[in-house]
């Protein structure tokens, strides 16, 4: 449709009641054509108001920014509008024809002025009682899908979310057809709304997710009125939708986003019992899993909408904890759901492996991951049976996230900007591995190190194995038949094998210093550990006192790592620098654990040796 000037048409001399008045001339002689003649095209009857609000938005959109009396032609041309379509005298087809063109047009007015948006809001609420639902959700999806992103417009969107959630329930055929259609335009709006807001947007985003929570009581409304397979589905996809919310809430970057959110979480859990949500479930994962089938088998496209509710399942449990709605929400007490978890081993990996999704997510702010890992301690704070008989083919199949799990609180324990949330994320770890069956934790540790990129974290991690066989040591020396039943693979030559991993990397060649001087100190603190272990005990079940082992010490990790550090300390000091002693200074410790090595590793070879070098004292 083709735009007159805009000077034209609004005279920049004129009045705003001038303006006013040939809006409300178009609007009349658009009835009285259609009354005039019903077979009179629709779109043609309206194209004379839809020509001037469109130059009214040309004029308001052309420059830096609008004028007051832009913003008052806005205000009462949007007054007239709604003064049209709320009159029982004008036409019904004139209001159906403009319905299909004004929430388009609206999502240029409203962010103008309070009373633009407020104007728009109370004629899409208007629109929707009276005009074809089916019409009009069409065209208020098509409303929301547009590419703006731009933060005045979340009033309005608002406004747009709750008229659909009005058009859903005068729907009466087809909804899961209609739903569909719906909740991914919602929820990708909602994505993009709840990133990159300000304080000022706070309001506004509140009023946002209120409307989407509206949304889901519609759905809610109608699964009640169905019976059989469609009322599973419309159940499920609830239970994925309200999920979905939870996580984008909880993303919201504020600095107070547990007073920012907990109003609209506290309205999002209570929906929970309604889908057959229990906290339970939802850490453990089978409450998501179960609804995820269900929308699959429904339609596996539209599922994809829900890419965030796996997070939000147990984002539901963290905001439980930091709410305190568990007995409000789903009648169940923390305690009870801990203890239930508790009882079944197989439950609690398969709560760890749900904290994989908030945890890794760069998304989510510290402290929502705070609460997370204090979830997670009174999972794991809890009087476990040491039985693992039967459990080793349900652990194979949840290491995977179990892994990812432990490689989240990783990632906590390097980059929170609090050293108490550091701290927190290691005890959670530690917890976590020294409740794996043995032969799977020293799997866990091996890997862990092995895709590690930071030399402290691999280092904590030695030192994790080091306290394992510790552990394990003190275990078989307090029974009392001290013959094994079955060696631990942190006392077979497993444990051996990380410390080769880091001092024979397997690209070759010593390991670089000084760059990894922590988890070198930590495995030749392991391997003098191992070595006085089984000297003291007179065994051998790491196999460290083997005669062949011994040898391959010497020759190809300890000789080749004491020439590099030899020749590093030598350039330092001719260096002289203030870097080159700060090295110098790492590489001391190193060098005086090696030496240690060394020579237990000659004197065990030969029980009299002449001394190879100099000991360190």
């Amino acid at each position: 449709m083709a735009v007159e000037d805009s000077s034209d048409l609004l005279g920049l001399s004129s009045s705003a009641d001038s303006f006013s008045l040939r809006l409300r001339e178009a609007l009349d002689a658009s009835s009285r054509s259609i009354e005039a003649d019903e077979a009179f095209r629709l779109d043609e009857a309206i194209a004379p108001v839809i020509s001037l609000l469109l130059s009214l938005v040309a004029r308001c959109t052309t420059g830096s920014e609008e004028t007051i009396a832009d913003v008052q032609f806005s205000e009462d041309a949007l007054d007239e509008i709604y003064r049209f379509v709320s009159s029982s005298y004008s036409n019904p087809m004139a209001v159906e024809a403009l319905s299909l063109e004004l929430p388009k047009l609206l999502v240029s007015f409203a962010p103008l002025s309070d009373k633009c948006e407020e104007l728009s809001g109370r004629i899409i609420e208007r629109l929707v009682t009276i005009c074809s639902p089916r019409e009009m959700l069409s065209v208020l999806c098509e409303a929301l899908a547009s590419e703006t992103n731009d933060s005045k417009e979340l009033g309005y969107r608002g406004h747009v979310l709750f008229g659909l959630a009005k058009v859903l329930l005068r729907i009466w055929r087809r909804h899961f057809e209609q739903i569909k259609v719906v909740l991914p335009i919602v929820l990708g709006v909602l994505d993009v709304s709840s990133s990159g807001i300000t304080e000022e947007d706070r309001d506004s985003v509140n009023d946002l997710f209120s409307a989407a929570i509206s949304i889901g009581s519609s759905i809610r409304e109608i699964s009640l009125d169905m019976e059989g397979k469609l009322k599973e589905v419309l159940r499920a996809v609830l239970a994925l939708y309200i999920l979905q919310n939870i996580a984008l809430v909880s993303r919201i970057n504020q600095r107070h986003v547990i007073q920012f959110s907990s109003f609209l979480v506290a309205k999002l859990l209570e929906f929970l019992p309604f889908c057959g949500l229990s906290y339970s479930g939802l850490l453990t994962g089978s409450d998501f899993g179960v609804n995820n089938k269900i929308c699959r088998e429904a339609d596996d496209e539209f599922t994809d909408c829900f890419s965030r509710a796996a997070e939000g399942a147990c984002l539901a449990v963290i905001w439980g904890l930091i709410t305190g709605n568990v007995s409000n929400a789903t009648e169940e007490k923390l305690e009870v759901v801990f203890g239930d978890i508790q009882h079944d081993r197989s439950k609690i990996w398969q709560a760890v492996g749900t904290f994989k999704h908030v945890l890794t997510s760069i998304e989510y702010p510290w402290i929502i991951k705070s609460y997370g890992i204090d979830l997670l301690l009174n999972v794991m704070d809890g009087n476990f049976s040491e039985d693992y008989n039967g459990l080793d083919e349900d652990f194979s199949s949840l290491m995977p996230n179990l892994f990812a799990s432990l490689k989240a609180l990783e990632m906590i324990m390097i980059g929170a900007p609090e050293s108490s949330l550091r701290k927190k994320a290691y005890r959670a770890l530690r917890m976590v591995v020294s409740d794996i069956p043995c032969p799977q934790r020293f799997d866990i540790l091996k890997a862990l190190i092995s895709k590690s990129n930071s030399p402290s974290m691999i280092a904590i991690l030695i030192d994790l194995v080091k306290e394992e066989i510790l552990v394990d040591n003190t275990i078989q020396s307090s029974r009392k038949e001290q013959k094994r039943k079955g060696i631990s693979p942190f006392y077979s030559s497993n444990a051996l094998d990380v410390v080769e991993m880091i001092l024979r990397p397997s690209k070759g060649g010593p390991p670089p210093l000084p760059e990894h001087s922590e988890p070198v100190l930590s495995a030749l603190n392991l391997y003098r550990f191992l070595f006085i272990i089984e000297m003291t005990g007179k065994t051998n079940h790491s196999g460290v006192l083997s005669e062949g082992l011994l040898c391959r010490a010497h020759s190809e990790w300890l000789m080749p790592l004491r020439t590099l550090i030899s020749g590093i300390q030598a350039e330092n000091e001719r260096d002289g620098s203030e870097v080159a002693e700060s090295i110098s200074c790492a590489l001391a410790s190193v060098q005086l654990v090696l030496y240690r090595c060394i020579e237990l590793v000659e004197e065990t070879l030969q029980p009299h040796p002449t001394p190879a070098f100099t000991s360190v004292p």
